[in-house]
């Protein structure tokens, strides 16, 4: 159960980068609002994770999660470069995670 805890929380981190661009440097209300809840999500599913997973397993794991989505959010709806080196780099941050769940006992 730590484990889905610890990948919402990364999905919440992207939710959270991707509330914070759209904010407009807090001064849309909606936006700083799901920034703000989906920070408190973030950080509150990361810091239960800690309580079973080791500190650099779970901390590495969440950014990977939040990098991973919060750059595909970003080539799919800003329209960011998708390169092939770029999807790469991102596929081999996500067999890290994977690897680090695989790992971790």
């Amino acid at each position: 159960m730590v484990w889905l805890i610890l990948i919402v929380a990364g999905l919440m981190e992207t939710v959270w980068a991707a509330a914070l661009e759209k904010s407009q440097r807090f001064t849309k209300l909606w936006p700083t609002v799901l920034f703000l809840v989906a920070l408190a999500a973030s950080m509150g599913g990361l810091g239960h994770s800690l309580r079973e997973l080791p500190l650099g397993t779970a901390y590495a794991v969440w950014v990977g999660i939040g990098a991973v989505g919060t750059a595909v959010f970003g080539m799919v709806w800003l329209h960011e470069p998708a390169t092939a080196g770029r999807l790469v780099c991102l596929a081999l941050i996500l067999v890290g995670v994977v690897g680090l769940k695989i790992l971790t006992h």
